[in-house]
C-alpha cells in the first residue's frame, strides 16, 4: 500500500492493515481503469489528528473522492466526511463477531447534512465503491467514460452469452 506515481484522484483509506484484504478490491478496480489513487492507513481511533489532516488536505491535493473502509464502530468514513467536502464512499469491512453488520449500520446511519455514500459489506462493496468513483470521474473525462461503457458492455455480453443447462 502506498502512493501511486501520478497525482492521485482517489484516496483509498482504511483503519488498519487488516482491512487491506477487503480494500484491495477497490484498488484493483481503480488499477483496471487506470485511475490514479493512493492507499493509506488512517485510523479514526488511533490517529485522529492525522485523519483530520488527511480529510482537510484532500481537496487542495486534488482528490476527487475518498473510498473509506472501516470495520466495527466504523467511524472513519463519517469522520472524514465531517472534515471535507470531497465525496466519501464508505465500505463496511466485515468484523469478527457481527460479520460487518455493525460496520454497515455505523456508516449508513450518518446524520442529516453529513452524507457518506455507503456500499455493501466486504469485497463487493469495495469493488462497487471504486466503480462508483470511476463513474463520478467519467462525468468529466471522455476516455474514462469510454472505458466504463466498455466495461459495462462486457458485463452485459457475459450475461447474454450464458447458457443454462437443459
Amino acid at each position: 500500500m502506498g502512493q501511486r506515481k501520478s497525482m492521485p484522484l482517489v484516496g483509498v483509506v482504511m483503519g488498519s492493515d487488516s482491512d487491506w484484504d477487503i480494500m484491495r478490491h477497490a484498488a484493483a478496480q481503480l488499477d483496471a481503469f487506470g485511475v490514479a489513487y493512493e492507499a493509506r492507513i488512517v485510523s479514526a481511533h488511533r490517529m485522529p489528528d492525522d485523519m483530520f489532516e488527511y480529510a482537510e488536505d484532500a481537496l487542495p491535493r486534488g482528490l476527487r473522492c475518498i473510498i473509506a473502509g472501516a470495520g466495527g464502530a466504523a467511524h472513519l468514513p463519517g469522520m472524514l466526511a465531517a472534515k471535507t467536502t470531497v465525496p466519501v464512499l464508505g465500505v463496511p469491512v466485515p468484523s469478527k463477531y457481527l460479520r460487518g453488520e455493525d460496520s454497515l449500520y455505523s456508516i449508513v446511519q450518518m446524520p442529516k447534512g453529513v452524507p457518506v455514500a455507503t456500499f455493501a459489506i466486504g469485497e463487493a462493496g469495495a469493488a462497487n465503491a471504486a466503480l462508483f468513483a470511476v463513474a463520478m470521474l467519467a462525468l468529466h473525462d471522455a476516455p474514462l467514460a469510454g472505458k466504463l461503457a466498455a466495461f459495462r458492455k462486457k458485463q452485459a455480453d457475459a450475461v447474454l452469452a450464458t447458457k443454462l443447462p437443459e
